[in-house]
């Protein structure tokens, strides 16, 4: 009597283990897309506080409006959409500071901002 294993046994632990690594392939790529958006968001909170900490600098109320200002950070190249906006105490404005990398929104932070 010989002792081994049989073609179809053979055959079942591949597709198991095929099943397996084709897990381990997905997980790895989720991890890496997480990872670069992960990156995307700090760089981009980066450019929000920039645009936030010059409006602070000014010691003057922001004007209401909208500007737009280019941020390089990481070799990336974010856009800072900033919304200006009355607030009911009119000693204060609403910044809402929106960071663009290219067409995709990565980042939204929102504060007030007070007369010096």
């Amino acid at each position: 009597m010989r002792r081994g294993f049989t073609l179809i046994e053979v055959l079942v632990a591949l597709v198991v283990l095929a099943f397996a690594l084709a897990g381990a392939i997905q997980m790895s790529g989720a991890l890496q897309h997480n990872s670069t958006r992960q990156s995307q968001a700090l760089l981009a909170q980066v450019c929000a506080d920039n645009v936030l900490v010059q409006l602070r600098l000014a010691q003057q109320l922001p004007g209401i409006g909208e500007q737009r200002a280019p941020c390089e950070q990481g070799g990336q190249r974010f856009e800072v959409a900033a919304s200006i906006r009355p607030t009911p105490n009119p000693a204060f404005r609403r910044v809402d500071a929106q960071v663009w990398l290219g067409a995709q929104p990565v980042l939204r932070v929102s504060t007030v901002i007070g007369q010096y």
